[in-house]
């Protein structure tokens, strides 16, 4: 998935908390029934215009799905090959069925591709396709939808082209937003394709029933043409609202609920419960600083290295997730998620290749002293910041209270006023560079260090705080290009990239989101995974 914007972040917060089982079986005739609790409606069914595939990865399928560890599994592609060079991939479609029995065609990717490329279709993640010839070009107005880099050869044969090799394309092609739509279908509904379930056709192993687009209850149900559906154990899947941890554990007491996000107090409740289950997310919350700030004095101190190095060693990270979140969210090593990519020579994770000491570790003595250099490079003998922040989940509001409290215990002369408003105006505040500091995050969209590491290149949408380095752009230049097609430069060149930017504390990382559930003992076979498509329950059963 890709980089995002904190109302997107807003979106993979109830992404993560989603997905909530229930529906004991009493009886082997009995059908195969999950019910499933999700923070907060679904936004959209229409694949081009989505912002998460955390739910819809299992109603919509691409060439590939993803299975146990970010591993790509079968989907619609029977078969693949690339070309030496990396730029040319050729996907044999094996024979499938949308759920209204329409066979599903080379020429139906071809088609979803241009409707989602298309600059008229205002789809959020249209970036994900750079790198795919003309992509850059269609999306900045000045080339046809119709050149983007894939066609059909024969009914079969979808035939895609790159600009240069992308290292992670094949863990690419499982997003849901690479797979087909059915232009048929889309014409026949026009306005109101994708507006409720009825006026769409499905791919995956399950269909969506009972979605009016606005409503809080809504059900998957096993698709009966889904190419693979003989290991689909599940008949249906139900899904319900719960804005809340203490309605989703009564509901779960009360046996209508298998799985169940906890709050803070209900983890420390439960942590040695058999039925405690914890769900990391490649999701990094963290503090972006104002790099082009409207406040001369403001501007200066936090282009400043040792203020913003200051204000990182100042956070006592461990008591922040221990005992302010303490929901078993995890201590970050740099920008970049663990649990993401490991690296392909010796399966290290990148995360802890990525440290630079100094930079995330709490030292309060050193802290001060940065911070004393900081204000002598500045002039500066006082420093007052706003604190931008979004007020609709409480993660957001207690780690804006605890850092402005830390600051002004650790850092003489900080104030912080936090501005706490809905995540949608953080977000276009933040756009507008109308924020000192911005509480924000980012989940990874797939699972390659670049869905963390494109953020900060210079001039990106949603680097908000406008940081920029010529080296830093060099090395994702050059991991992206030039060595783009050799597994192990291409490595080097990320984490080198990466210790520049989490030496600069261009950003700074506060916390690994990680959501823990109670989970009944008789739900078996979720996957879930720490970006993209999370939750997969193609194989998912009531024991």
């Amino acid at each position: 998935m890709n980089s995002r914007k904190i109302a997107v972040t807003t979106i993979f917060a109830s992404l993560f908390l989603l997905l909530t089982a229930c529906g004991k079986q009493t009886s082997s005739t009995q059908k195969q029934v999950l019910n499933l609790s999700t923070t907060a409606p679904l936004s959209t069914i229409d694949i081009s215009k989505s912002t998460g595939y955390g739910q819809t990865g299992n109603v919509f399928e691409s060439f590939y799905r993803l299975g146990k560890n970010g591993s790509t599994t079968a989907g619609l592609a029977k078969s693949s090959s690339v070309s030496k060079d990396g730029k040319t991939w050729t996907f044999k479609i094996r024979k499938a069925y949308w759920s209204n029995g329409d066979r599903i065609t080379a020429q139906d990717f071809v088609y979803s591709w241009r409707r989602t490329i298309n600059p008229k279709t205002k789809s959020p993640y249209s970036y994900l396709f750079s790198g795919i010839k003309n992509a850059n070009a269609i999306i900045a107005g000045k080339k046809s939808a119709n050149q983007i880099g894939i066609s059909a050869t024969d009914k079969q044969t979808v035939v895609i082209k790159l600009d240069k090799a992308i290292s992670y394309f094949k863990v690419l092609m499982a997003y849901p937003l690479f797979g087909p739509q059915n232009q048929k279908v889309v014409a026949k509904y026009g306005s109101k394709y994708g507006t409720r379930s009825q006026y769409m056709v499905y791919s995956g192993p399950f269909t969506i029933k009972s979605w009016t687009g606005t409503g809080n209850k809504w059900k998957f149900v096993k698709n009966s043409h889904y190419w693979d559906k003989s290991v689909v154990k599940l008949h249906q899947i139900n899904y319900t609202v719960v804005e809340n941890p203490t309605t989703g554990h009564e509901l779960y007491q009360q046996s209508k609920l298998d799985l169940t996000p906890l709050s803070n107090q209900q983890v420390k409740n439960y942590k040695n419960s058999s039925q405690f289950k914890s769900y990391p997310y490649s999701y990094i919350s963290y503090l972006a600083y104002n790099f082009n700030d409207k406040d001369t004095d403001k501007r200066k101190a936090l282009n400043n290295r040792y203020i913003r190095l200051a204000m990182s060693l100042a956070i006592n990270r461990q008591v922040l997730t221990k005992k302010v979140l303490g929901d078993g969210s995890y201590i970050p090593t740099g920008f970049v998620a663990s649990g993401l990519a490991k690296d392909p020579k010796t399966g290290e994770d990148f995360a802890k290749q990525q440290t630079v000491k100094n930079t995330v570790t709490y030292n309060e003595k050193l802290a001060k002293e940065y911070w004393e250099k900081g204000l002598q490079e500045t002039g500066l003998k006082s420093l007052k910041l706003t604190l931008l922040s979004s007020n609709d989940d409480s993660s957001s509001s207690v780690v804006s209270q605890y850092l402005q409290s830390q600051y002004a215990k650790v850092l003489p002369g900080l104030s912080i006023n936090i501005r706490s408003v809905p995540s949608n105006n953080a977000s276009q505040n933040a756009k507008d560079g109308d924020f000192d500091l911005y509480l924000s995050g980012w989940g990874g969209d797939f699972n390659d260090p670049i869905t963390f590491l494109q953020i900060p290149l210079t001039g990106t949408s949603y680097n908000y705080g406008g940081y920029s380095s010529s080296q830093y752009d060099a090395l994702i230049e050059k991991a992206q290009n030039e060595d783009a097609n050799n597994t192990n430069k291409r490595w080097s060149d990320l984490v080198a990239a990466a210790k520049i930017f989490n030496g600069d504390q261009g950003v700074t990382p506060i916390y690994q989101q990680v959501t823990s559930y109670l989970q009944k003992s008789d739900v078996e076979g979720i996957i879930h995974n720490t970006a993209g498509t999370q939750w997969n329950y193609k194989y998912t059963y009531i024991k």
